[in-house]
């Protein structure tokens, strides 16, 4: 099992390394490249050259190798839920991508469209898993179980629709929302190995290595962008692992920077909305630093260790 295990990894790892090249190539060639909105920062507007759509790559890698290691994986329903949420998350996010792309301006599915999208797969994977699950949520600490009923499903939608978009809102530097990403998916990896969820385990570490593959070409300075494709299909991942491991109040605790971002960006919203008055500098608040004198480099690193420290609590968390 072991073997297996750490050929996911390394395969998805080595794939991703050797085909992203020929595919940053490709997407040079087919002018497939970022559209920076015109509120962004102005030193973030040289990267609108910068090839997008990244995470078509670190989304069938994965994929693929899960399915090649694990052949009987939809045969662990739980685990064929995640793998599908990841894929149709993903393809909202190409859509979107393709849309932006083709038009080239920011004006790919209007917000209504992707939230509606959103919430029909959180619908449809819930009344999927809702069939052989337990619809409660574990109180850390307390051995205390709380069952929602009916309830679950709004948990589902908010776990879902929120996740994905607060990856997205985090996804502004380079090496910021992979890097998280990726260090947020460790604790649930540590939870699933504990809880023998072993086809799960394979996905979540072929998912590590493709992001790992991926960050080497995301890092400062970023030869590819992961896009909506990425960023939607990492969120609504997080959310699946977190429903299916019954760790939904650990995921918001592992998950803290994209809470802490998308909290910010709500504050800032109502705040001009209802005063006229912005509470920071700028959202979604990784940006506020740069303007504070910070470089982005640094950011990226500041919100990695604190994405390490939340993940540990996190951890801390769910093992009680």
């Amino acid at each position: 099992m072991i073997v297996r295990l750490l050929c996911c990894f390394l395969t998805s790892l080595f794939l991703v390394l050797l085909l992203m090249p020929h595919f940053i190539d490709h997407m040079k060639r087919i002018g497939f490249n970022q559209n920076v909105s015109e509120y962004s920062l102005e030193e973030y507007k040289n990267k609108a050259k910068t090839p997008v759509m990244g995470g078509v790559l670190f989304v069938t890698v994965p994929t693929i190798c899960s399915l090649v290691f694990f052949p009987d994986i939809f045969m662990d329903l739980d685990t064929a839920i995640v793998l599908l949420v990841f894929v149709g998350y993903g393809l909202i996010g190409f859509l979107d991508d393709y849309l932006i792309v083709v038009k080239h301006n920011n004006d790919g599915l209007k917000p209504w469209q992707k939230f509606s999208l959103q919430l029909l797969l959180a619908i449809l994977f819930y009344l999927v898993f809702r069939r052989h699950a337990v619809l409660d949520i574990v109180i850390p600490f307390t051995g205390f179980s709380w069952n929602l009923g009916r309830y679950y499903v709004l948990l589902i939608l908010f776990m879902f629709t929120g996740s994905s978009n607060a990856v997205n809102l985090t996804d502004g530097m380079d090496g910021l929302a992979a890097g998280c990403t990726e260090i947020a998916l460790i604790p649930f990896l540590i939870f699933a190995w504990l809880d023998h969820r072993f086809a799960l385990c394979g996905f979540i570490l072929a998912l590590l290595g493709a992001l790992l593959g991926y960050l080497r070409y995301n890092i400062h300075p970023a030869k590819v962008f992961m896009g909506d494709t990425g960023s939607l299909a990492l969120g609504a991942a997080l959310a699946a692992i977190a429903m299916v491991l019954k760790k939904e109040l650990a995921l918001a605790v592992i998950g803290g920077v994209f809470v802490i971002e998308t909290l910010c960006v709500i504050i800032q919203i109502s705040s001009v909305k209802l005063t006229g008055h912005r509470v920071f500098p700028y959202t979604p608040i990784h940006y506020a630093f740069v303007l504070k004198g910070m470089n982005e480099q640094k950011v990226v690193r500041m919100f990695w260790i604190a994405g390490c420290i939340f993940a540990l609590l996190g951890l801390f968390i769910g093992l009680h």
